[in-house]
């Protein structure tokens, strides 16, 4: 295989990032990945079938836990196989087309998934700060339309990022720094001057990403006011648990995220394998996560999962 920074590289394909120093692990590596993967798959999957099986559950904040496992599993399942075959079949080179596509999904889906946390968010202040009113104003069919916005809204913020990367030039170079394909990381590779492509990048997330963390923080303002004025510690612990499984789904996805933005605006003087690890929790650990935070906090599903094993396990049996 050439160099990475062979100009004998075809350039329409980027190389994929290894792990330094870690290469002769590659394999126990993506068998940890694929168990995350695995149990991603596993419990999004889940919650959308008990969401969808259970009538009882057919209500506005469970449509949102499906479109929130939809989104996780279609991220996940855009780069995650990708990187087991890299790792597994040592495929380092993906196509320049290919490339693009799968950073539109990454950025779109995250997008996605940011409107989401933020409609729930909404979710969770009208149905405490304005209880009577959450009937009519959170309905199923208001949650459809919800729905359908953050995909559009994600679609048309972030489809312009591979357009504009379209008629760059390439240098030799084309070793990305993770193992599948982020629009900071393979603009830097640009050779022409990359500014118009930095500055919407960047206006893109802080307008989709950016403003609906200022939103939720504000959501969530308003809501400890609403729950300081009760009377008693007990009803201020019982209405503010109603979010704790959404505050964790909330930094779940937020950390991860800020914390790889900062190390490609700023880490330059990192070592590589930092950016290889941020990456992949930013992929894999809110998949994971999510369907484990709302299985444990919510007991409607929670009760739906014991009655499945206690049927599989009763045909077990006999």
């Amino acid at each position: 295989m050439p160099s990475p920074n062979s100009s004998d590289l075809s350039p329409s394909s980027f190389i994929l990032a290894s792990i330094p120093g870690l290469e002769a692990a590659h394999f126990w590596m993506a068998i940890l990945l694929c168990s995350m993967y695995i149990v991603a798959v596993t419990g999004n999957c889940a919650v959308l079938f008990i969401v969808k099986t259970e009538p009882s559950l057919h209500a506005p904040m469970y449509f949102f836990l499906c479109m929130l496992a939809a989104i996780d599993l279609a991220l996940s399942t855009s780069t995650v196989p990708r990187i087991l075959s890299f790792y597994w079949f040592n495929t380092r080179e993906i196509s320049f087309g290919a490339c693009l596509v799968q950073m539109f999904l990454i950025h779109t889906l995250s997008a996605i998934e940011s409107t989401v946390l933020l409609a729930m968010a909404v979710d969770r202040y009208v149905a405490i700060c304005h209880p009577l009113r959450h009937a009519a104003v959170l309905t199923n069919a208001a949650t459809v339309k919800i729905g359908l916005a953050a995909m559009a809204r994600g679609v048309l913020f972030f489809l312009p990022l591979p357009l504009l990367l379209l008629p760059l030039p390439f240098c030799s170079s084309r070793l990305l720094s993770h193992a599948f394909c982020l629009h900071q990381d393979v603009m830097n590779l640009a050779c022409a001057n990359p500014t118009p492509s930095v500055v919407y990048g960047l206006t893109a997330i802080l307008l989709v990403m950016g403003l609906d963390a200022i939103l939720i923080c504000l959501s969530y303002i308003l809501i400890l006011k609403a729950v300081l004025r009760l009377p008693s510690w007990k009803e201020r612990l019982k209405v503010f648990s109603t979010c704790v499984a959404h505050i964790c789904v909330v930094l779940a996805f937020y950390v991860p995220l800020i914390g790889l933005s900062v190390v490609h605006r700023f880490g330059k003087g990192l070592a590589p394998l930092v950016p290889i690890i941020m990456g992949n929790i930013y992929i894999l650990v809110p998949a994971v996560l999510n369907p484990i935070i709302y299985g444990v906090r919510t007991k409607q599903i929670q009760r739906r999962i014991l009655n499945l094993i206690h049927i599989y396990n009763n045909r077990t049996v006999q």
